[in-house]
């Protein structure tokens, strides 16, 4: 029997879940989140194939989700120094690059910044050739000054050439191994932001590395030689070269791998799903089994970005969300002990009123030493609950879309504070080993491809237009590892740009399909 490792690193805790090929859960379990992560990751893994007594050389899949990559942003730790190439001049001077990005990443990142004469029109001609003689020099000057160089051209989801040609450059006076991002394949139509999304891709290319190569480490160390893939944002895999190449897309992907579990242990493709952790609560939205993907411009630390992700609303609310109490009044977090809730939390001996300690006073959940909490008072209690209660209700309210009621689902392991009834919701599920859902999502997840181009769609063409779409996203699948016979359209999208002259047409396609097996 073979089987595979999913394994989910949250900031309070590290999921871990073995599936066999028939996708049914042999062994899960959780562990601490360490602070250098890799530790936790090994703790785990080793943990899981001590309880299942699988044989490590049974184990053919690894996939791995993780917070890093978010969290070195958010934290502005462990950036990248990146260079900016902006390729549009003069047409695209008016703005320069990082206008609006707050000061304190601004001052990390924006260590050289370049305008260049090139770029395309939305039909893809060029509005001027491209300045080589430039990036040459651009080159030269950047030898040993930066980590990673983000390269965006006007228009480059319609036409990269000018993108690509940079990079060919770059690549042949700086060396192979330069790290660069090009916007054609980070972000969609709108330049600033997709510049932004690029820069911010090329600054946590080396937190990326590190978290690839631990998680490699941590598989050697327990005798595990598996195909290693990486979670994304949209609920699929990528493997490590891809990974190095776009970590941007690995932000949100904790919250998609619980709505993919979730999906999977419910066999439910439509529902809003709840995933309580120990620091926040994530609330999304399942269609045809995937992520509801956002269709605004997302802000990540504070930069105003067009890259792809899932439509997320958190609140704070976990099982180590601080409770503090004034009298008669309280307030419910939004801060959490996070890891700490084991030494923290009364029920645990510690000192530290929290969101558990309540629902194990009220007797909701069996949990630590409920006697530490006995002497707290009933109605205070019940009355914190139900403000956590509504957070959680007010919040499913707003992400949903319509009035009407619709099934709930809750995972995650803070999911023990939330009851069996919730306004709004037709029917609450709590799935067996809902509590690692994230861990099975990373699991279970597929392969997947996308594409998204402009083109000039007639009532003529437009058939075959979509057709050869489709068939560019599905060679995109196969080519990342799925299994062509399973390959299947799963989004599609076209719109007309009315700002562009013409018939424009924005076309999106996604395919995914199971992963092609050995």
């Amino acid at each position: 029997m073979k089987y595979r490792l999913g394994i989910d690193v949250g900031g309070t805790n590290t999921d871990g879940v073995l599936l066999d090929r028939n996708m049914q859960v042999v062994h899960a379990l959780k562990t601490p989140t360490t602070l250098d992560v890799e530790t936790g990751i090994y703790n785990t893994i080793q943990k899981l194939v001590e309880e299942s007594h699988v044989e490590v050389t049974d184990i053919e899949f690894a996939m791995l989700g993780t917070t890093q990559c978010t969290n070195a942003i958010v934290e502005r730790k462990n950036l990248n120094k990146v260079a900016v190439i902006r390729i549009g001049a003069p047409a695209g001077m008016a703005i320069k690059p990082l206008t609006g990005v707050p000061d304190d990443i601004k001052s990390i990142l924006n260590n050289h910044t370049y305008m260049i004469a090139g770029g395309h029109e939305f039909n893809g001609d060029e509005i001027g050739p491209l300045d080589e003689k430039k990036i040459r020099t651009i080159a030269e000057d950047l030898r040993d000054q930066v980590d990673s160089i983000a390269i965006t051209s006007i228009f480059s989801p319609v036409n990269k050439n000018h993108e690509n040609r940079t990079e060919e450059i770059l690549r042949e006076i700086m060396g192979e191994d330069v790290a660069t991002s090009l916007s054609s394949e980070v972000g969609s139509i709108g330049l600033l932001e997709r510049e932004n999304a690029t820069i911010l891709n090329a600054s946590i290319i080396d937190v990326a590395k590190r978290t690839a190569e631990g998680f490699e480490k941590a598989l050697q160390s327990n005798g595990i030689d598996a195909k290693v893939f990486f979670c994304q944002n949209d609920g699929t895999l990528m493997s490590k070269a891809y990974t190095l190449k776009y970590p941007i897309l690995t932000v949100a992907c904790g919250p998609t791998n619980s709505l993919r579990g979730a999906s999977f242990l419910t066999n439910n493709k439509d529902a809003v799903i709840v995933d309580v952790g120990g620091t926040t609560t994530d609330i999304g939205v399942l269609v045809k089994g995937f992520p509801r993907q956002s269709s605004i411009a997302v802000e990540l630390g504070g930069v105003r970005t067009n890259f792809r992700m899932p439509d997320i609303n958190s609140i704070g609310l976990g099982g180590g969300t601080i409770i503090r109490i004034d009298g008669d009044c309280f307030t419910v977090g939004p801060d959490s002990v996070g890891h700490r809730l084991h030494e923290e939390a009364l029920i645990f001996g510690g000192e530290t009123l929290t969101a558990t300690d309540v629902v194990v006073g009220l007797g909701k959940a069996q949990l630590g030493n409920p006697e530490k909490v006995s002497h707290l008072d009933k109605d205070l209690l019940q009355a914190i609950y139900n403000q956590m209660v509504n957070m959680v209700e007010e919040a499913i309210d707003k992400i949903k879309t319509s009035a009407a009621e619709t099934p709930v689902v809750l995972v995650g392991g803070g999911s023990i504070l939330l009851p069996d009834q919730i306004k709004g919701a037709s029917d609450v599920r709590h799935p067996e080993n809902g509590g690692v859902a994230n861990a099975i999502g990373s699991a279970i997840s597929q392969i997947s491809g996308e594409i998204e181009k402009i083109y000039a769609l007639s009532k003529d063409n437009r058939q075959e237009i979509l057709d050869g779409a489709k068939q560019l996203a599905i060679e995109e699948t196969v080519a990342a590892g799925a299994d062509r016979e399973k390959v299947e359209i799963v989004d599609m999208e076209s719109v007309p740009l009315a700002y562009l002259p013409g018939d424009a047409t924005r076309v999106k396609v996604k395919a995914a399909g199971d992963l092609a097996l050995a």
